[in-house]
């Protein structure tokens, strides 16, 4: 060119030399190449404008990922971004590769990136060759290093072996991917296949070899040193005997390395490739690698799945097989180990027969810990409440004997103290009548005919394992034709993240809600607190999922027929409570006006429930007050044809008749009878022989009370 004469255009320098112009929006998601760049992306050499996925599908996948680091790095740094691109055809295959530098900047407005660069072939040495294998530096060495870090991300959170195998299956590694791999383990003196990818299927299975076969995978057991082949001449001349398993799958270069974890060699990796490879320092140090944290993701996965399976094994050989029906009634039961390590807690559940040959006892309990010494306490604790149920005790007395033996296991082993609640319920099937005592557990939960839910108060003791000579109290209850007992532990109360009263009212919903039979009762239990949907119905608390949950469910069929069928769609038209307030506990007045206004949830008048609260209160209290008995409570509501109604019985042992009194404007008692007058419908006084019953009704269809 002469002096003075302009400079040619850049675009015409550019075409020169063979260099393309791109322009890449981030925001817009569009990539703008001019006929160079669309032919070196192997793509129509004319000016066209792509979409990032158009774009993605030409390069190679670890250098699409590298792209974006290498921006990123560049404005921080506000330098060139500059990096080395494979070229894929449609088949996979890389093509070329190209060099791409361009000075990108960040727009804060619309928070993305914006680039204009350059794009030029680079000459690659092919593929296997000793030059085309050199020491990678700069781009190269950075990809690498992305893509051990993306694997060993990957391996680590593989939970099975056969994810392990999914995720080294989908490797790619940078600059060199093998098309074929297979995971060899040992049995015995026998080398076998655990997984392989890239093999006709039947290839390998099944596949049992002795490990002094002259093959390099038993070899590498051997050993524990790698082997690598570069061209199928080496296999051949050194493992000519082997060599016919290899020849059939058309690859040219393999890598055998050696699967160590905890210095132990557990098994071999096989990397094959379609095209020679000469296995440089840098690719043995990538593969050598990949194999390191391959072997400790199998270590892992293989531990995790031994554990599983012991804890299913042991927890299945200790809970109870509930066996064929009862006449009259029916059972389902629920166990979900949700802690972590080998999954094995002290939640536990039996159902066992006692003698005479109609009556069974329910069992529920947790000891405390979620190790395998609660698994083991709780094996005994299980093996010991049995004994003593079987020995025909009453429930107070197995209860006792059971801390008693908890006591002295706990006493041999101070350092190790534990303590367990239980739950332990006689059944008589004929008449629905239970015998329940508890030692420090959840009480148990009624669901009536019509899906009313109410928490029926019983009486407990301390904990099995603190004192031995705790008592306790029994308390029995009456399961109605249609309704079903609840009694769990309190891992199903408290999981996700609920205390005591949230973990109830969620429970609550659910048995209020679901139709259908007790087996799915039990399951949707279970979903409600520890499946997906659990997770938007979290507690006040930190949502904890590490307690177990048992449950189990007593429904009483509806009809008399005895036949199991349809225990949720009958209907009897009465729901009940009972409650006895003794002389020593007024404290449980408080208790009984709580189960009235539960029993009268769906009420329609709410001033009505709380004139009925109101008058049980003033009976049961006149009970206390004016005798020396205990007070007995029955609240029923029924349906008279016209309309529901609750009528309220209290009985106690009094001689003494009670009579309407006038009370002055300062007494401080003397009211109850007048109340009961003017907030009743109706109510009356009935003679017991011993004692008397007190009793008084309202009417839902009025709606008002008959002072009002």
């Amino acid at each position: 060119m002469r002096t003075g004469e302009p400079l040619p255009a850049l675009g015409d320098v550019l075409a020169a030399l063979d260099t393309g112009v791109w322009h890449w929006d981030t925001a817009a998601g569009l990539v703008t190449v001019d006929a160079v760049a669309a032919r070196l992306l192997g793509l129509p050499a004319r000016e066209v404008t792509l979409t990032e996925p158009q774009v993605r599908a030409r390069l190679h996948p670890v250098d699409w990922n590298e792209i974006t680091g290498v921006v990123q790095l560049a404005v921080a740094e506000g330098t060139i971004a500059e990096v080395r691109i494979r070229i894929m055809d449609d088949r996979k295959r890389v093509v070329r590769v190209v060099r791409s530098r361009s000075k990108p900047s960040f727009d804060r407005a619309r928070k993305a990136y914006v680039l204009t660069g350059s794009l030029q072939e680079v000459t690659e040495p092919t593929p296997g060759t000793a030059a085309g294998r050199a020491a990678v530096t700069g781009d190269w060495r950075r990809s690498r290093e992305a893509f051990l870090l993306d694997a060993g991300r990957a391996l680590a959170e593989a939970r099975s072996t056969q994810e392990v195998l999914r995720v080294t299956a989908n490797l790619s590694m940078p600059g060199f991917t093998p098309d074929g791999l297979a995971v060899f383990g040992v049995e015995g003196d026998q080398l076998t296949i655990i997984g392989h990818h890239g093999h006709e299927p039947g290839a390998d299975n099944p596949f049992y070899m002795p490990l002094d076969t002259d093959y390099p995978a038993a070899e590498v057991v051997r050993t524990g040193r790698a082997v690598y082949i570069s061209s199928p001449e080496e296999y051949r001349t050194r493992y000519p005997l082997t060599w016919p398993l290899a020849q059939r799958f058309g690859r040219r270069s393999w890598a055998f390395l050696p699967l160590t974890a905890s210095g132990r060699t557990m098994g071999t990796w096989l990397a094959a490739f379609a095209y020679p490879v000469a296995f440089t320092p840098d690719e043995r140090s990538v593969l050598t690698t990949v194999a390191r944290m391959l072997a400790q993701a199998l270590s892992r996965a293989g531990t995790a799945e031994s554990e599983r399976a012991l804890t299913d094994g042991l927890q299945r050989s200790m809970m109870p097989k509930l066996g064929p029906g009862i006449p009259g009634m029916g059972i389902a039961a629920r166990y979900i180990p949700t802690g972590g390590g080998l999954q094995i807690g002290g939640d536990w559940y039996d159902v066992i027969p006692l003698p005479g040959g109609e009556r069974f006892a329910l069992v529920i309990g947790d000891v405390q810990g979620h190790d395998v010494r609660a698994a083991g306490l709780m094996g005994q604790l299980r093996t010991a409440l049995r004994a003593y149920a079987s020995e025909g005790h009453r429930p107070d007395a197995v209860l006792s004997r059971a801390s008693r033996f908890l006591h002295g296991i706990s006493e041999a082993d101070p350092a190790e103290l534990r303590f367990a609640t239980c739950l332990y319920a006689e059944v008589d099937p004929v008449s629905g009548v239970l015998e329940v005592a508890r030692a420090g557990h959840p009480e148990p939960v009624v669901r009536m005919a019509d899906a009313t839910v109410l928490t029926p108060p019983t009486a407990g003791g301390l904990p099995l394992g603190i004192d031995p000579d705790a008592d306790y109290p029994t308390t029995r209850l009456v399961l109605e034709p249609g309704e079903t007992l609840m009694i769990c532990t309190d891992g199903l109360i408290e999981t996700g993240g609920h205390d005591l009263d949230t973990g109830r009212r969620r429970l609550r919903t659910v048995l209020e809600q679901h139709r259908g039979t007790p087996e799915e009762l039990a399951d949707a239990l279970v979903q409600a607190v520890h499946g997906p949907s659990s997770h938007h119905s979290t507690g006040p608390l930190i949502d904890r999922r590490e307690d177990d949950i048992a449950v189990l469910l007593l429904s009483r069929h509806g009809g008399g027929c005895g036949c199991g069928a349809e225990p949720d769609t009958v209907r009897p038209p009465v729901r009940r409570t009972m409650l006895t307030v003794a002389q020593a506990e007024p404290e449980r007045i408080a208790v009984a006006r709580h189960q009235l206004r539960e029993l009268l949830h769906d009420w329609s008048s709410a001033d009505q429930v709380d004139s009925a609260v109101l008058l049980l209160s003033e009976v049961l209290t006149n009970v206390l007050v004016h005798t020396d008995t205990d007070a007995l409570l029955l609240a029923e509501v029924a349906d008279g044809g016209d309309g529901r109604r609750i009528r309220v019985e209290v009985t106690d042992g009094g001689d003494d008749l009670p009579h309407r009194r006038r009370p002055g404007e300062l007494a401080s008692s003397g009211r109850g009878l007048v109340l009961v007058q003017l907030l009743a419908h109706t109510w009356g006084v009935d003679p017991r022989g011993e004692g008397k019953t007190i009793w008084f009704e309202l009417y839902e269809k009025d709606g008002t009370d008959p002072a009002g």
